[in-house]
């Protein structure tokens, strides 16, 4: 395929990296005049600011800011975005990441994006602009602009938590639409008919409750009631959305909630009620957080290898950082429902 001429060529240098010279060739300008345009913007004319910055946003370049080091050099640290660092679900795979990187010498270094999304972009033009020797992303919804700066940027990226065929590099998850769906056909085989939904308002927790709906559909029951709370999930948020799904749909006698937090509200909240569970009300959950087994009664929930994503995660970031070839780049890690009193 003939090169696009308005595009640079990229200079490989065994990474694949846009570089400042394919900025400066793009521009039209000498690469002393886009660096300077870049550092310090003062020092040049509008004219030849205003190509520079074109360029840079044609091309996703970040500038490096370990300017001088050989491109050559590896960092030895790994940067990680994760949603929040208050959510319990993530720590599992953010530890055994940590513990596996440095058995080979890595530190990792953590971000938190938040569930909106809206910080991701700014967030990886600062991990970016260090050079890190990868970098581990939870989930696979990201801007346009964010996409093309990692891929501009030649780093191994390994997306997680999350399912896709066309990732940006690497990935190591499980679909949220096959739990969604999984999940329906447990609650259905259990013999419960008037189901209902607590989800999160984020993307993935969307996907499940969205699979979670059709299947229950296709399995004739009907339209599913769903009650979405911000991100990240609260056992309050579970007490305050199981008191609206009964104020609308008081028949429910089964919850898929999209936590765990959230199915211990609204466990509490049954409780309250005078509600049981299971024999009046089911309830599933999301996560198999360590306090699933023990709540009483103990929770039936979709349990993820939260462990075994960071572990996998890391070897694909050691392998690439180390120059071995990386076989299998997508990872379905799977799930697997766990039985407990509360269905």
């Amino acid at each position: 395929m003939a090169q696009d001429p308005a595009q640079p060529r990229r200079s490989r240098r065994g990474s694949g990296a846009v570089t400042l010279h394919d900025v400066a060739k793009l521009a039209g300008v000498a690469p002393i005049t886009a660096s300077r345009a870049l550092k310090t913007p003062g020092q040049v004319s509008p004219e030849v600011l205003k190509k520079v910055t074109e360029a840079v946003a044609r091309t996703g370049y970040v500038p490096n800011l370990l300017a001088g080091g050989l491109a050559s050099t590896r960092s030895r640290l790994v940067a990680a975005v994760v949603p929040t660092i208050s959510g319990p679900v993530f720590l599992e795979t953010v530890q055994s990441l940590t513990e596996a990187l440095a058995e080979s010498g890595y530190q990792l270094m953590l971000g938190q994006s938040g569930y909106a999304g809206n910080r991701e972009d700014a967030l990886l033009e600062a991990i970016i602009g260090r050079r890190p020797d990868g970098i581990v992303l939870t989930g696979i919804l990201h801007s346009a602009e964010g996409r093309r700066r990692l891929l501009a940027s030649g780093i191994p990226v390994v997306e997680t938590w999350d399912l896709t065929p066309t990732p940006i590099d690497m990935l190591v998850g499980f679909s949220h639409v096959e739990v969604g769906r999984a999940v329906a056909r447990f609650l259905h085989a259990k013999g419960r008919r008037t189901l209902g939904v607590v989800t999160g308002d984020d993307a993935r927790a969307g996907r499940r409750c969205e699979a979670f709906q059709a299947e229950a559909r296709a399995l004739g029951l009907g339209s599913v009631p769903a009650v979405a709370v911000p991100a990240p999930t609260t056992l309050k948020r579970g007490r305050e959305a199981l008191a609206e799904l009964l104020a609308t749909a008081s028949d429910t006698d089964a919850v898929f909630c999209s936590s765990d937090l959230l199915a211990l509200g609204v466990l509490t909240e049954a409780r309250v009620r005078g509600i049981r569970v299971p024999e009046q009300l089911a309830v599933v959950g999301f996560g198999d957080l360590e306090f699933a087994a023990d709540v009483a009664p103990a929770l039936t929930t979709v349990h993820i290898k939260g462990a075994a994503i960071g572990r996998q995660a890391a070897q694909f970031i050691v392998d690439r950082a180390e120059g071995r070839e990386v076989g299998q780049r997508v990872i379905d890690i799977g799930f697997s429902i766990i039985e407990r009193e509360s269905t």
